[in-house]
């Protein structure tokens, strides 16, 4: 039995980009990232893949330039996030009274309470992507986090159940699967990223994680430790784009760009004699155009994304200061320039930026680090917490063991449809740093390369 942790990739099929990170974690529980590749999304619209074809194509690509920043990889199963306006979560509650009451209720009677869940009724059209409990009561005790080990008559609890459009989840896996890879789980994208950016405390405290991607701005609202309320609001960083677009005449890169480099989401802060030229069309004039405009219109839209925000805390009854941890901003569109003083404003609660560095080991390349791959890296985080689950109910509820030394031979157990395989990775003694440098200049020249490319 090796005690080597197995190698996870998650996978973000996103509307602007596409994602594959291979990580493990270290003897310290902090995840190392061993591989990096990214592509050009084209596919995806929304959050839901609608050309099949050009998602391959992209997957394929994201997984080549992974592969190109560490040949020693191999990759067969993948975590893949989900997002889309089809998504819709709602509240259950099951019980099940226990047939032996004398024992301590055990992992197997919280499954069959979980798998009962799937049984509940939903629309035609419909699938159930997930069901989260939220808190467990045992007979008249309530709001207990963790049944296992207590004793009673009747265990139940309250549950958040996911669910998705069944066409939506069908064209994700078979873009997965003609990808030539194999979906080990779907993963709603909110609860990726906050797994990302979380720490104890923001699960204690209550937070909202608003993760403002291409094609959608994906929520997750905990309290009390306990997730609460997912939502997904169909719009993100591209409607922004495409009312630059619209709104000042310019092409879509161009549009791009200058929100990018230029925009900010409070028009009071843009200077008002400030503006950028812009090349004409075919001989045509050039363009100027004011820095204040291109305010006001990333200002209107993120105030309706951020208003989108505040209705749903709404629903939820946190929209007071009950959220102590305020919001976290996350995700490709949280790099906007004040938008945490726009998000105050709207929301009326504390904010600030949640960069994915809360469980990464020191010495990953910076890119990593940047709030655009938070599902992703969310992703490995989610893989690892299924496989530590396992893990214990196999040594039961033992901890898997650290290895002390490092062994001449790193084996590294991966499920495919034969059965488990395993890969050898020859290498010295005391030679993981050198491995690991390795690893980071490919991804550092990966980056560079595609920054050339992009100039």
């Amino acid at each position: 039995m090796s005690n080597e942790q197995p190698i996870i990739v998650g996978l973000d099929i996103g509307t602007t980009k596409i994602a594959a990170i291979a990580g493990r974690k270290n003897e310290y529980g902090k995840l190392e990232i061993l591989g990096f590749g990214r592509a050009n999304s084209n596919g995806v619209q929304h959050g839901m893949v609608l050309n099949i074809d050009q998602t391959i194509k992209a997957i394929q690509t994201a997984l080549e330039n992974c592969y190109a920043s560490n040949p020693n990889l191999e990759i067969n199963e993948v975590y893949v996030g989900i997002a889309g306006h089809h998504i819709k979560s709602l509240q259950t509650r099951g019980d099940i009274v226990r047939q032996n009451t004398d024992d301590e209720i055990c992992q197997r009677e919280i499954d069959q309470l979980i798998n009962d869940q799937y049984k509940t009724y939903i629309p035609a059209g419909d699938q159930i992507i997930d069901v989260i409990p939220q808190e467990f009561t045992v007979d008249n005790f309530q709001n207990i986090p963790n049944p296992i080990g207590y004793s009673g008559v009747k265990v139940g609890a309250n549950f958040h159940i996911i669910t998705g459009d069944k066409n939506a989840i069908r064209n994700i896996h078979r873009s997965v699967d003609k990808s030539g890879l194999r979906t080990k789980d779907l993963v709603l994208q909110p609860l990726a990223s906050a797994a990302a950016v979380m720490c104890v405390h923001d699960l204690e405290a209550g937070v909202a994680i608003v993760d403002i991607g291409g094609g959608t701005t994906d929520l997750a609202v905990f309290y009390e430790g306990i997730l609460k309320h997912t939502a997904v609001i169909p719009f993100g960083g591209e409607n922004i784009t495409n009312d630059i677009k619209t709104g000042l005449g310019v092409l879509k890169t161009q549009a791009e760009q200058m929100k990018v480099q230029f925009g900010s989401a409070l028009s009071d802060e843009a200077k008002a004699n400030a503006f950028i030229t812009i090349p004409g069309l075919r001989g045509m004039a050039p363009k100027e155009i004011s820095v204040k405009n291109l305010a006001h219109i990333i200002q209107a839209r993120m105030s309706e994304i951020l208003d989108f925000v505040s209705y749903h805390l709404k629903q939820v009854g946190l929209d007071s200061r009950l959220l102590n941890g305020g919001v976290i901003l996350t995700g490709g569109g949280a790099q906007l320039k004040h938008l945490i003083q726009l998000t105050e404003y709207v929301t009326g609660l504390n904010a600030r930026i949640g960069y994915p560095n809360e469980h990464l080991s020191s010495g990953h390349a910076e890119e990593m680090a940047k709030p655009m791959y938070a599902t992703c890296i969310g992703l490995i985080l989610k893989g690892y917490n299924v496989y530590e689950n396992n893990e214990n109910i196999l040594h039961g509820n033992g901890k898997p063991k650290v290895a002390k030394e490092e062994p001449d031979t790193v084996e590294v157990s991966l499920e495919n449809e034969e059965g488990i395989g395993t890969i050898r990775v020859k290498k010295r003694k005391k030679n993981l740093k050198n491995f690991m440098d390795s690893i980071k200049d490919g991804l550092i020249d990966l980056f560079k390369e595609e920054e050339d490319s992009h100039l």
